[in-house]
């Protein structure tokens, strides 16, 4: 199973393979191969290097990523095509391919369904491309990570010798996004190089799931923990007759109540997978108790910083695979394969699973016109959420007295709708005179959270 994507990549699917399927198509073999062979000669055809890739249907970014990564380019994945997260990247990239424009001035290939090329052979490549990921840093810039298909074909071929034991022959669908690096992996290229057929949309209701499984043997479900927690309530915390045939979970742990009320209607606990982008997956578990230890990848090693406990990698999923990466997670090692998770090192969460950097949120607001400073906190209860404090200008405190919190509240919102999607935004906001700071002038998180707490 070793080199599993790199050799796909190089011979293209089999005649016989599906590639994608939804409630009306299929995309067979054939079919993509003409579309990789259409996309590949445009872009074999432009001297712009760096191609930004975006696209809703995940047939269509599976047949550019394919056709960019054998034209040799460099493809940059943006976590989403807002206007303000293109603009942040704006010189990244040189070149679009996506299913519509996404800035103005730039080179553009549409990705289309409507174009139907003639029947073709896969595209030969003696040079593969690379892609390049971004993610919060901690300086609430975004943080290119590069990924090689060396990379890319390590992991994949980890996942299939992991897990295809498990998994009959199935076909996938996920209620995650494939532009990043999670569904990127579980959804496009694992399913490609394993010959599994991918759903191309995006499920985002239980009854579209509950249709799929109703109408398809064997499926395989990849989730993430704010969704399959949600799931059982939808459900009625009923057992289903029709079930996957297994569950992923991934973009930060599943809780063990959720991991129960999953089993409950489905007959079985997923599995997560804990990583990140740099660093891909380190480890998988399943929580039939609670707390359950997180087990190594193969190819992953690790240790614990005896300064301040964090998580240590070795792994092939890196880009320097000899030397130690420090993760931002602290850990219990319990051995050389298995460690449990204690709490983040730094001010990058996780909110609907997708990793927010509480600096570039806090950035973002002091930018408003109505906005003086801003401090944003985590909350855990009722649920994980945001919360934000700000201290607003003359203006801001007026509109405040005369229009009422909500108003104020719509304008920040629409602020930071330039930068994150909108499950991510604070759910809790503060307009105090000033941000609440200990005897050195800090700030502590106890009090904000305090603060966030208090009723208005």
């Amino acid at each position: 199973m070793d080199n599993l994507l790199l050799n796909w990549l190089k011979q293209g699917p089999n005649t016989q393979q599906l590639i994608s399927f939804n409630h009306h198509d299929i995309m067979p073999s054939n079919r993509f191969c003409a579309q990789v062979a259409y996309l590949y000669q445009q872009l074999h055809a432009q001297p712009a290097q760096r191609w930004l890739l975006a696209a809703k249907q995940s047939d269509l970014f599976a047949a550019g990523l394919c056709a960019g990564l054998l034209a040799g380019k460099t493809i940059i994945l943006p976590a989403n095509t807002q206007a303000g997260t293109i603009s942040e990247l704006n010189h990244q990239f040189d070149a679009v391919l996506a299913d519509e424009p996404v800035c103005e001035v730039r080179t553009f290939i549409p990705l289309s369904t409507e174009i139907t090329p003639p029947a073709a052979k896969w595209p030969k490549s003696d040079h593969l491309g690379e892609l390049i990921l971004f993610t919060s840093g901690s300086s609430g810039e975004p943080k290119a990570v590069r990924k090689t298909i060396a990379q890319l074909d390590a992991e994949v071929s980890t996942l299939e010798r992991t897990f295809a034991e498990q998994l009959p022959h199935c076909s996938v669908v996920s209620t995650v996004s494939h532009q990043h690096i999670y569904g990127l992996l579980f959804k496009i290229l694992w399913p490609l190089a394993a010959n599994r057929p991918f759903l191309s949309e995006q499920i985002e209701y239980p009854e579209t799931l509950s249709y799929y499984l109703a109408i398809m043997p064997n499926l395989c479900l990849i989730s993430s923990p704010a969704q399959l927690s949600r799931l059982p309530g939808a459900l009625e915390n009923q057992l289903q007759h029709r079930h996957p045939s297994l569950i992923f979970s991934s973009g930060g742990p599943l809780s063990f109540q959720a991991a129960t009320d999953i089993e409950q209607c489905y007959r079985q606990v997923p599995i997560e997978i804990f990583g990140s982008t740099e660093t891909g997956g380190i480890a998988y578990r399943r929580q039939h108790k609670a707390n359950e230890p997180w087990q190594v990848f193969s190819p992953v090693t690790i240790k614990q910083a005896p300064d301040d406990g964090a998580l240590c990698i070795q792994s092939a999923y890196l880009e320097q695979d000899n030397q130690w990466h420090k993760c931002d997670d602290s850990i219990e090692l319990i051995n050389a394969q298995q460690f449990t998770l204690l709490n983040r090192l730094d001010r990058i969460v996780k909110v609907e699973e997708k990793r927010i950097s509480m600096v570039q949120m806090e950035q973002l607001l002091r930018s408003h016109p109505l906005v003086v400073d801003a401090a944003v906190a985590m909350l855990t209860k009722p649920r994980q959420m945001l919360g934000a404090i700000v201290t607003l200008t003359d203006e801001g405190k007026a509109l405040l007295a005369t229009e009422g919190k909500l108003a104020v509240n719509n304008r920040i919102k629409k602020h930071l709708l330039s930068q994150f999607e909108r499950v991510t935004l604070p759910r809790r906001w503060r307009y105090p005179d000033a941000i609440p700071q200990n005897s050195e002038g800090k700030r502590v998180q106890s009090d904000l959270i305090s603060l966030l707490k208090k009723h208005d």
